[in-house]
């Protein structure tokens, strides 16, 4: 039985992930805490924090997982650069899963985008969207970010020149495509979430990955082997 800490418990993802976790015969929730709560004796009941939180939040987390050997899965978007090196400095002595999303098919989108920037020729010029719902603050998404990323590194190109809108509006979960286009055909991968219990299937899925693993930083495409 692994023992999970859901960090931001009163949050709509942390909701989902508890709500899942709980109906998981492997995983044990041992603590939930959000805003008001001190951090530190909720963290030290278990083996696997999981965090969705805020970048401030999470770092502060990350510190007190490391002094307590507690393995952690994050996934919370924006974080600075300062903060993600905060993060993998921890991970020197504890696992860390970290993803910009925890979707199972947003990581085969990563893979397939990757795939498709480095076989389509310069002729095929990118370009982005993403939607998301009005409460979320960061824009573009993480997720964007990191596809922006994928794509420019196999063009050795600079991601800050791929264009991206981003829309948000109502309660979208979230949708991201990438449009490969070139003067004779224009090609699309997509993906859209329906819930946002995919992104909480894909912590819970993290957080078992990180059993009995020594340090290190992990992404979720070594959570799902890919």
């Amino acid at each position: 039985m692994i023992k999970v800490a859901v960090a931001g418990s009163e949050g709509r993802m942390g909701k989902r992930i508890i709500a899942l976790a709980e109906k998981d015969k492997e995983l044990e929730v041992v603590a939930r805490f959000d805003i008001g709560v001190s951090p530190e004796p909720e963290i030290s009941k278990c083996d696997v924090l999981i965090e969705f939180t805020a970048p401030e939040a999470t770092v502060e987390h990350v510190l007190i997982a490391r002094k307590l050997k507690k393995a952690v899965v994050i996934g919370t978007t924006a974080l600075t650069a300062k903060d993600s090196e905060a993060i993998k400095a921890a991970s020197s002595d504890i696992p860390v899963v970290l993803s910009p999303n925890m979707s199972i098919g947003v990581n085969l989108l990563f893979k397939l985008c990757q795939d498709a920037a480095r076989i389509l020729s310069a002729d095929y010029k990118i370009k982005m969207t993403e939607a998301h719902h009005v409460h979320k603050k960061d824009a573009p998404s993480g997720t964007a970010k990191k596809l922006a990323q994928i794509v420019s590194q196999e063009r050795k190109a600079n991601a800050a020149n791929i264009p991206i809108e981003s829309i948000r509006e109502g309660e979208i979960i979230g949708d991201h495509k990438v449009i490969f286009d070139s003067p004779t055909e224009s090609i699309e991968l997509s993906h859209s979430a329906k819930t946002r219990d995919t992104f909480a299937a894909g912590a819970i899925k993290a957080a078992k990955f990180l059993k009995g693993r020594k340090s290190g930083l992990y992404t979720m495409r070594d959570v799902l082997g890919m």
